[in-house]
């Protein structure tokens, strides 16, 4: 299992907000947003898998991201596609909440991600 990441710390993203974590400070080779919603926290590849735009700067909802660019939307669970334009899922990554801090696990699929 990766080395988590230290990200922050729990009440640090406000609600339907996203933290970019850049792709040089995770290890990896894109920019990942840690969602907050509804009480619960995601992360998934940053960029839209349509076009290149900033899903944390999307608009957020329950359990789906929604592209600001052409609004394809992501569940923020599977990083499943759920609307054209977007064909293809985004790469999801597991947050854990230890102590009050939010915690990255950089390539490491979240619980319900598909294939």
């Amino acid at each position: 299992m990766a080395e988590p990441i230290k990200v922050g710390a729990a009440g640090d993203i406000e609600d339907e907000e996203a933290l970019i974590v850049p792709a040089d400070t995770a290890g990896w080779d894109d920019d990942i947003a840690v969602f907050f919603s509804d009480g619960k926290y995601y992360a998934l590849n940053d960029t839209c898998s349509h076009e290149d735009a900033s899903l944390g700067d999307g608009w957020i909802e329950g359990d789906e991201v929604e592209c600001p660019i052409h609004s394809a939307k992501f569940s923020l669970c599977t990083g499943a596609a759920l609307c054209l334009p977007a064909s293809h899922p985004v790469r999801t990554h597991k947050v854990e909440i230890r102590n009050d801090e939010i915690w990255l696990y950089v390539g490491v699929p979240a619980d319900g991600q598909e294939g």
